[in-house]
């Protein structure tokens, strides 16, 4: 049985009073041939504290690597970074087809099942991050949907030494426009030398943060960690009476670029066979049985 149960944080964790924030993690490599090179982040070298994070890959891709392949019970989520080259071939089984772009964000909600392909252009060197995002039980059977949202249309923040890209949600006071399911803010920002950043983070949320370049001290309520390039730490906050703000500090010489993801738990636990999640075997079964049986549609 290849299938393997997950458990959120929030499953059997207690309520604390002070956000509890992970040593840094580093990524594992995963490479495939020539053309894909990643480092790759799981929810459970997080001890589930990712949630609703699944699984987060920092990958460059030069060559087609993938192929179509199906995704349910969940939102498969392609965050290009603005040093990416070049096209990044966008196409899935609602019928949408669509150029990816450097800067550009797609978040395709898979519910209950879509196929879905994307390649580098010709010649374009992409990179950034793919992300599974986990959907709450009652929404890994819904539609489908997606949204496409490009570089141009995402709010900048520019302030103390810091440039940082409101790729959805907010931040600072700047409105992004929102994910299509589960509200989740997305940040990809650079910070300068002995500059800092800070997010406030909403109420009962936990964030994922995560140095693309460069290094990071990240403190939020007297609690801190130390990130190196290629590091992540989450931060849970299972009850909160207020807000509080995430600081990011760069204490080096050089440049720090970071993505900073935020939302709330679903605290469920869950199954996850390859591209699905559903929250039993049997009905992993089922999605497998109706992938077989041509149920996700197919890609013009």
């Amino acid at each position: 049985m290849n299938a393997s149960i997950k458990f959120s944080a929030g499953a059997s964790a207690k309520l604390t009073l002070a956000p509890q924030i992970t040593p840094a993690k580093s990524g594992e490599v995963f490479n495939i041939g020539s053309g894909f090179k990643a480092l790759a982040f799981r929810d459970e070298n997080f001890t589930g504290a990712m949630d609703p994070l699944v699984m987060v890959d920092h990958y460059r891709m030069s060559e087609p690597t993938f192929g179509a392949h199906p995704h349910a019970g969940l939102s498969a989520v392609s965050v290009l970074f603005e040093d990416s080259e070049g096209a990044f071939h966008n196409r899935d089984s609602l019928g949408n087809d669509v150029e990816l772009m450097p800067g550009d964000l797609y978040w395709l909600k898979a519910g209950s099942g879509v196929i879905h392909d994307e390649s580098p252009r010709k010649g374009a060197k992409i990179h950034g991050l793919q992300v599974f995002v986990n959907l709450p039980s009652k929404e890994r059977k819904s539609a489908p949907k997606s949204i496409h949202v490009k570089a141009e249309n995402m709010p900048i923040f520019e302030s103390n030494g810091s440039r940082v890209r409101i790729v959805l949600g907010d931040s600072n006071g700047m409105m992004a426009q929102q994910s299509p399911v589960l509200p989740m803010t997305i940040l990809d920002g650079y910070i300068d030398s002995n500059s800092f950043y800070s997010h406030q983070v909403k109420e009962e949320k936990s964030a994922w943060i995560y140095a693309v370049k460069g290094e990071l001290i990240v403190m939020i309520g007297g609690r801190k960690v130390h990130l190196s390039s290629g590091q992540a730490t989450s931060i849970s906050k299972v009850l909160f009476t207020t807000d509080s703000e995430i600081h990011l500090f760069n204490p080096k010489d050089q440049t720090a670029h970071f993505v900073l993801f935020s939302a709330k738990p679903i605290n469920e636990t869950y199954v996850q066979k390859g591209p699905f999640i559903m929250s039993t075997e049997a009905e992993i079964a089922q999605v497998e049985a109706d992938f077989a049986a041509g149920k996700f549609g197919r890609l013009e």
